[in-house]
């Protein structure tokens, strides 16, 4: 099953807690590995909460006028 990547979304967090390294805030959970795997062992199903990031900018100084 094909699920979206949780690097990707904006809930997604990295924790400092080694044994927990990987956050969902959508879900309020914290994982040893990352959330979209946690979601599908327990739901069967895609991540429902995905948001994805907005693009980052690569070059703002261009964007100036």
């Amino acid at each position: 099953m094909l699920s979206p990547r949780c690097s990707r979304c904006t809930h997604h967090f990295i924790t400092h807690e080694l044994p927990f390294r990987y956050g969902c805030r959508a879900l309020d959970f914290k994982s040893t590995r990352p959330p979209e795997l946690d979601v599908i062992a327990s739901s069967g199903e895609a991540c429902l909460y995905f948001q994805p990031k907005a693009p980052a900018n690569p070059h703002p100084a261009r964007d100036v006028k």
